[in-house]
């Protein structure tokens, strides 16, 4: 365990479908006696839970949330090879494993006693971002989803009743992995669902644009990734605004 400006933060085995695994839980050391505060969900890039991820808590629970950072692919696992960590994301990508592991994280966030059940939201990237959307897509008790560069997964007449999460997306305007066409069909589909949604592009952002090792990790994989300092200014204010919209309207 360890303190940082009043902030604790500490590791949280626990196991999902006889999978070890190890989350990172952050929060205020010295909140209020009695005290509920909101819960954010946090889902890793496909590298897994490494300290990127763990700043990310660190920064949620600063702003006056309990942050818990869910474990995918089992304690210990992460890597920096993109064919390992395409491997590790893609045992998930259209399955419901996707969705029902990320909810053994967030029963986790929910589980801690400072938490307030009624105001818990749920942040992703790339494929963490996917991760997100499928979890508000099975009907989990979000009150809003948080997708930072993500892949995009529409909805469906099937996942639209259910899901009861506010949206925000916040996308590269030219990110390669994500085509037109495919930015089309996933806000076409949330319309038709009537799922409320805010998508943002940033211009000039490839994949991966709020992580400054995408500048290592890209050339070192062969991979068109890049941090990008705006949009990740701008992404970052955008999910306070909705954070603080969403948990004071549930």
């Amino acid at each position: 365990m360890s303190t940082s400006a009043q902030i604790i933060t500490r590791p949280a085995p626990y196991e999902h479908d006889g999978v070890k695994l190890e989350g990172f839980l952050a929060c205020d050391g010295t909140p209020a006696a009695g005290s509920k505060l909101p819960g954010v969900l946090i889902i890793p890039e496909w590298w897994g839970v490494n300290d990127y991820l763990r700043s990310r808590a660190r920064q949620i629970a600063q702003l006056g949330y309990v942050a818990f950072v869910a474990d995918m692919f089992g304690a210990g696992v992460i890597t920096t090879d993109a064919k390992k960590a395409s491997q590790l994301a893609g045992q998930f990508y259209g399955k419901p494993i996707m969705a029902r592991r990320a909810r053994a994280g967030l029963d986790q966030l929910l589980a801690q006693p400072s938490v307030d059940s009624q105001r818990v939201a749920a942040i992703g990237y790339c494929f963490g971002g996917a991760t997100v959307q499928a979890l508000a897509y099975s009907g989990a008790p979000l009150a809003g989803i948080v997708s930072f560069h993500g892949s995009l997964i529409p909805a469906t007449a099937e996942t639209a009743p259910r899901t009861h999460a506010k949206f925000l997306v916040c996308h590269g305007a030219v990110d390669p992995f994500v085509s037109p066409d495919e930015v089309g069909a996933f806000v076409k589909s949330l319309d038709e669902a009537k799922i409320d949604y805010q998508f943002v592009s940033y211009a000039g952002a490839l994949h991966a644009f709020t992580n400054p090792e995408a500048d290592k990790l890209g050339p070192a994989n062969g991979i068109p990734i890049r941090y990008h300092a705006a949009a990740d200014r701008r992404s970052w204010q955008h999910m306070k605004d909705f954070l603080t919209e969403i948990f004071a309207a549930a």
